[in-house]
Formats: structure tokens, C-alpha cells, sequence
């Protein structure tokens, strides 16, 4: 198959659907403060509907100042602060009442009674590897302002219905809501792609290089093909030995090495989210024989991939 253009990035992007979402719709009242415990393995995400608040988080708890209409990731799940202004004390969000609304809404009021800023808050996570791998590249917190965004119109028409929605929960609101906040998280993903350098490196950059990027695409497509560096390299119209320092020089391994991870953890979220056999799942990621694969998998993750499966929670990618 001769080399073609296509969009990499554009099809990592379109693998960032958020799975496990929780809301909170937050009520606060000055003085205010609430600590969140950090939720390994998942992105929280908060949107200040109306007033604004302090957000702290990292080693040195710089704090930043978020006002209404902003919004702002926590791509790792690390623990933070939203407060009222800096250094006033906060409660641990678990320790606060809730009025829960459903499994995955729930409403938080909190404060003294002093100004008013409310905020739409989400945890969620992703689980196609390529949306895991593009998540742990981020920095630890990515805002946008969207009076200073250049798609400022239509970021905050889908903020004013996310609000609406948010207000006062309607049959299919979550569903809504979910939609409209995976706009938001990959158009602020993609803010920070096109502003900051670190996108232009490794893994991200590798994806924006035509050819390199197209071979990670083939590779993410068909892991149940025979790959070769030489099969891939002539994929791309490169000589082998070309294409395999590039590889390396872009994404940091070698191609045989990516093509092992991608079909390992490709297993991973196979087996926590489709519940298939170990036999199924061998022919899928080019594996001749269940004992081959089991064998690469054991090497790879140092357990089995029927303990994987009976206990998802053996395995965090």
C-alpha cells in the first residue's frame, strides 16, 4: 500500500470519549474553601459559571485566579484547592453534605453567605490507549479564559448550555452534559497543543510528522497485522534503517518496542471493558497461539492476562 497523507493527531483526538463521568454542580458562598483528594488515573475539569474563586494546585500551590467563563483541566487527577481567595481554610470535599440527584450528579453547597460563584466540576477518565497516552502528556493543569479565545463565540454558547442543562437536570441531561463536555476538553486540549512547545515533542510531535505519524496510525489500526520495521518503513516510501532512527528519534523507542506496548495496553482495555477470553484476544493482537500472548503479556505487565481479567484493578496504564 503506497504512502498516503492523514491525520494522526486529528484520530487520537477523536479516541478522547470520557468514560466513568461524574458531576458536580458547586454553590459556594464567601469565606469558602474545598480541598479534592486527588483521583488517580482520571482528568477533573472545572467550569466557573458565575463569580470567581482561587485554584491551588502542585508542589509550590501557586494559586490562580478563575473567573467566570473559565475553564480549567486537571489532566492527572492530582489534589487541589478551589477557594474563595488564598489561604482561607478548606474542607475536605468528602467530609461536606451533598444532595446526590443521581449515580453520577450530585449538588454541593457550601460557605458563609457572602458573594456568590458557582462552578460545573467533572471527573472522568478515558480509556482507549491512545487517549491514555495523549492524557499523560499533559502539564498539570491546562485553563482557558474564553474571552481571549479565539473560538470564544462558540465556547461560551457551549458553556451557557452546559449551564442550562447543569441548572436543572432534565431526562438526559448527564448524556448532554457528557457531549458537550467532551467538546470542551478536546478544544482545550487542542488550545494547548497549538500554543505550548512540549506538543511539539515525543509522542505528540511524532503524530504532526507525515510519516512517522501515519506509520503510528497503521499501527494503532491493525495490531492484529504482522508489523515489521521493514513492512512499516515501506508503508511510509522510507528505507528501513531511515525510518527506524526517525521512529526512535521522535517517539523515544523503537518501533518493534511501541508496537509491543500499544498492543499490550490495547490488551489492558480490552480486557477491563469488553470482557474478552484470553483466546479472543491473542489472533486480534497478532499473537499465533493464547500461550504466546499470555507469555508477552506476563513479561510485559509481570501478571497473567486471566488475573487482568478477574481483577481489573491488577493492571493501572
Amino acid at each position: 500500500m503506497p504512502w498516503k497523507s492523514t491525520d494522526p493527531l486529528g484520530e487520537a483526538l477523536h479516541f478522547l470519549h470520557m468514560s466513568g463521568v461524574f458531576y458536580t454542580r458547586s454553590e459556594f458562598t464567601a469565606p469558602w474553601g474545598l480541598a479534592l483528594p486527588a483521583f488517580p488515573g482520571c482528568l477533573m475539569f472545572h467550569v466557573v459559571t458565575s463569580g470567581q474563586c482561587w485554584l491551588e494546585v502542585g508542589e509550590d500551590n501557586a494559586p490562580h485566579l478563575l473567573q467566570t467563563g473559565d475553564l480549567v483541566l486537571v489532566p492527572h487527577g492530582e489534589g487541589h484547592q478551589l477557594l474563595s481567595k488564598p489561604g482561607t481554610e478548606a474542607a475536605k470535599l468528602f467530609d461536606l453534605p451533598r444532595k446526590q440527584v443521581s449515580d453520577r450528579y450530585e449538588i454541593l453547597q457550601h460557605g458563609q453567605g457572602g458573594d456568590i460563584t458557582n462552578l460545573l466540576c467533572g471527573t472522568v477518565r478515558f480509556d482507549h490507549p491512545a487517549a491514555k497516552e495523549l492524557i499523560g502528556l499533559l502539564p498539570n493543569l491546562i485553563r482557558v479564559k474564553t474571552w481571549q479565545s479565539t473560538h470564544m463565540e462558540w465556547i461560551q454558547s457551549t458553556l451557557r448550555l452546559m449551564i442550562s442543562e447543569a441548572k436543572e437536570l432534565q431526562p438526559g441531561g448527564e448524556t448532554i452534559i457528557t457531549r458537550l463536555a467532551d467538546i470542551l476538553v478536546i478544544q482545550t486540549i487542542r488550545s494547548w497543543m497549538a500554543e505550548d512547545p512540549q506538543a511539539q515533542k515525543g509522542w505528540l510531535g511524532a503524530l504532526q510528522d507525515k510519516q512517522i505519524g501515519y506509520a503510528i496510525l497503521l499501527i494503532q489500526r491493525e495490531p492484529a497485522r504482522t508489523w515489521t520495521v521493514a513492512t512499516l518503513a515501506e508503508e511510509v516510501a522510507m528505507s528501513r534503517s531511515a525510518f527506524a532512527a526517525r521512529f526512535k528519534e521522535l517517539v523515544g523507542e523503537s518501533p518493534m518496542h511501541y508496537i509491543t506496548r500499544w498492543r499490550m495496553n490495547q490488551a489492558i482495555a480490552w480486557l477491563k471493558h469488553e470482557n474478552l477470553s484470553v483466546s479472543e484476544l491473542a489472533p486480534r493482537l497478532s499473537y499465533q497461539s493464547e500461550a504466546a500472548f499470555s507469555r508477552a503479556f506476563k513479561r510485559f505487565f509481570g501478571v497473567s492476562p486471566g488475573a487482568v481479567r478477574r481483577d481489573s484493578d491488577l493492571v493501572h496504564l
